[in-house]
């Protein structure tokens, strides 16, 4: 009988807590740290281990998740004092499912497979209820067999995984996506606001919306909510601006016009400065309303 294979997690906020929860529940062998260690404790209760640094979590593990804000922290949780880059040796493997652009993904494989390390960027799309309920849909790239070894803990997690080619296109393929929804939040949250402010019912627009050609499950996921100034934390609207931000960045290195993306982006800076940043980023509702 093959060894089981021994899974460790850094980052246990939004996404991580239930991706975490996923990996414990189809019986994983799963070893966590966060930077506050008291979050740990609640993983410990559903049979996880704890480690006391990064570094302690990439030597005991065979593969290690991360799941972090953004480019920024990604860098520093692998190059930080007992990192990630401090565990790493020939063999170990990394996997990280931040969201960050292309060129924070490749200096990080530069990093961990100078070292002899295996690398995988596994992105992910959905947001705390995807998470919760093992239903995101996950953008691999990097070490193709890395990511077929990782299939057990991904299907735990997703409901479905892609597998995109060289590093840097997990990333890229995340990013589109989330552009794509920031604009399409935008244009429901204009069109609501005018629809409303004209005499129409928030709840009919809604439900017409929905049921046409136009209709996305976002719309009617998040069109109610917004409507009863509902804006309880799925996905953070720092960290929506922060992904549109960087999709729009890579529309200059691709020299690709974005007039939509970049008059969104505008609306969640707005709203950000407004002290809206950590709600959910359907708040930019308030912004147009």
């Amino acid at each position: 009988m093959s060894q089981k294979t021994s899974y460790g997690f850094l980052g246990l906020g939004i996404m991580g807590n239930g991706m975490v929860r996923c990996l414990l529940a189809g019986g994983l062998d799963v070893t966590v740290w966060n930077r506050t260690p008291a979050k740990c404790a609640p993983y410990v209760e559903l049979g996880a281990k704890t480690a006391s640094t990064a570094k302690e979590v990439i030597e005991k593990c065979d593969i290690t998740f991360s799941c972090v804000s953004d480019p920024e922290a990604a860098l520093q949780l692998v190059t930080m004092e007992n990192g990630v880059l401090a565990g790493i040796s020939a063999g170990k493997a990394y996997v990280d499912m931040s969201t960050v652009d292309g060129a924070c993904a490749q200096e990080i494989n530069t990093l961990i497979t100078a070292k002899g390390g295996r690398y995988c960027e596994a992105p992910v799309s959905g947001s705390k209820g995807p998470a919760e309920q093992g239903t995101l849909l996950i953008l691999a790239a990097g070490d193709e067999a890395l990511a077929s070894e990782c299939q057990e803990a991904f299907d735990l997690m997703g409901k479905k995984s892609w597998f995109l080619g060289e590093v840097g296109q997990g990333a890229r393929m995340k990013l589109v996506i989330n552009t794509i929804m920031g604009v399409c939040l935008q244009g429901m949250s204009e069109g609501l606001a005018v629809g409303t402010k004209a005499g129409l019912d928030g709840e009919t627009i809604i439900e017409v919306l929905s049921m046409g050609a136009s209709g996305a499950p976002m719309f009617k996921l998040k069109g109610p909510k917004v409507l009863k100034d509902d804006y309880a934390v799925n996905f953070p609207l720092k960290h929506a601006q922060k992904d549109i931000r960087l999709g729009i960045a890579l529309g200059d290195e691709m020299k690709q016009e974005m007039p939509a993306a970049a008059a969104t982006n505008e609306t969640f800076k707005k709203a950000i400065k407004e002290g809206n940043g950590d709600l959910d980023f359907s708040a930019i509702y308030k912004t147009l309303n």
